[in-house]
């Protein structure tokens, strides 16, 4: 959000229903101001965003100005993601209407709301997703209580997409209008790499 603010876009605040942000705070640089302020300056969009279900429902149109569709990592991503009808609507309308898709860490698991009795919209996408290797060794590891319920680099080959990383790095990946970053090790450079394209893409 900071890259992509600095570089003069405005970003929506949306949830599945408009319930309040769910922000991992462990997770915060306390070391970073910039990022300490931006969460300040957002602090009442988090606590009440727009609902996304009234987004498709009634704002969601091929007139509508937008540059790009962000999907923050975390486990959350997993958790009803994957199967909202309103996450694959938007889905297919960035991708007809030639915005970008950005999806960072476990972010990606969102796409798979993007399958239909037509397949799977990134089928044949290269992306870069938190891997499944590392999921595999909670909760030896990392912040949850128990096992994963399901694994996401597993899901999304399985409906054809292509995984490029095997590590929780720093990778980040631009496959047409698709921007991928591995873990928050990539979070910077997933900015970056965000805000550059997509200034591109409008100059163009």
């Amino acid at each position: 959000m900071f890259h992509l603010m600095n570089a003069g876009f405005e970003i929506d605040i949306v949830t599945p229903t408009g319930a309040p942000v769910a922000i991992e705070e462990w997770a915060m640089p306390a070391y970073d101001a910039d990022v300490k302020g931006l969460f300040r300056d957002y602090a009442d969009a988090f606590a009440n965003p727009g609902s996304l279900a009234d987004f498709v429902a009634n704002t969601m149109d091929d007139t509508v100005s937008y540059a790009a569709v962000f999907i923050p990592g975390g486990h959350g991503a997993m958790l009803g993601l994957p199967d909202n009808t309103d996450v694959g609507e938007v889905l297919h309308w960035a991708d007809r209407n030639d915005l970008f898709t950005l999806a960072l860490c476990h972010g990606p698991a969102a796409l798979l709301a993007a399958k239909n009795d037509e397949g799977f919209l990134y089928a044949g996408y290269k992306m870069t997703v938190f891997p499944d290797s590392v999921d595999k060794q909670t909760p030896m590891i990392g912040y949850l209580p128990g096992p994963m319920p399901w694994w996401v680099c597993e899901k999304l080959t399985g409906f054809g997409a292509q995984i490029i990383n095997t590590k929780a790095d720093s990778s980040c990946h631009v496959d047409r209008r698709l921007i991928t970053g591995a873990s928050p090790k990539a979070a910077n450079g997933f900015g970056r790499l965000s805000a550059t394209t997509l200034l591109e893409a409008a100059k163009s």
